[in-house]
């Protein structure tokens, strides 16, 4: 049986379709190296995190940290700054807090997150490690203070020294919309970055513990001359995270 030339086309045209020749194939993500962490926070609680819950940290933190401050809504992860309910040991606020059960070493860190705006205030994205996890104190920290959104604070901790603090200009106001910050963490050097452009490099007495990502949201005493005196007259407040993600060291 003869075939014309455009019966010829169509069957040969089928036959490429059903083997999936000439098709774009479909796109999918690289795997993440092994060791590497990523979460969609605008997705609810993901595992491998919990809250703190009904202890304060002491010292400059006038908050005790609830599991009810942190809030899974809008699209974000919400850090609450409020009046406690139950206030403990004279403590009057309360704060959120959010941590990871691992901990993790050299690698790049990255948060995207929107600062509160309010004198007296902290919003936050670090690793931590200390005595309470039997290990030194090691930290290494993303701090916007609520006096001053369109800044950026970089510090750092080895073995409980720290006086490293390093502010940077924003060029905008980081309590108006969600941006990306990072810090790559080496042997040798921490280097942060502001929306993919490096913003600071430490090379001395870098930290070398792994510690737990953390992320929080707290009022100060007694730091007036850091943060301010705490305004109390806009809460609640927050600070919101839309993702985090952790890539190791190759």
């Amino acid at each position: 049986m003869k075939h014309t030339t455009k019966a010829i086309i169509t069957l040969m045209l089928s036959a490429l379709m059903l083997s999936g020749c000439g098709q774009k194939p479909a796109e999918t993500a690289a795997p993440l190296p092994e060791g590497s962490l990523s979460a969609d926070l605008s997705a609810g609680m993901p595992e491998g995190f919990h809250t703190a819950d009904g202890w304060c940290n002491g010292s400059m933190f006038n908050v005790t940290w609830r599991n009810d401050n942190v809030r899974f809504e809008d699209g974000v992860m919400k850090l609450v700054i409020d009046k406690d309910t139950v206030p403990k040991d004279g403590v009057p606020y309360s704060g959120g807090e959010f941590r990871t059960n691992d901990f993790y070493g050299y690698g790049r860190y990255e948060v995207t997150m929107k600062a509160a705006k309010n004198d007296g205030v902290v919003s936050s994205f670090f690793t931590y490690t200390g005595p309470s996890d039997n290990n030194p104190w090691d930290e290494i920290d993303i701090e916007i203070l609520g006096k001053d959104t369109t800044k950026v604070q970089f510090n750092y901790f080895t073995n409980g020294k720290g006086n490293h603090e390093f502010m940077y200009d924003l060029g905008f106001d980081a309590s108006e919309d969600l941006h990306t910050y990072a810090f790559e963490w080496k042997e040798d050097s921490i280097t942060w970055y502001v929306d993919g452009t490096a913003a600071h490099t430490a090379t001395e007495d870098i930290p070398s513990v792994p510690g737990r990502i953390m992320m929080n949201a707290w009022c100060g005493k007694g730091v007036d001359s850091w943060l301010n005196a705490f305004d109390d007259s806009s809460l609640p407040i927050d600070a919101e995270y839309s993702s985090l993600s952790f890539t190791p060291s190759v």
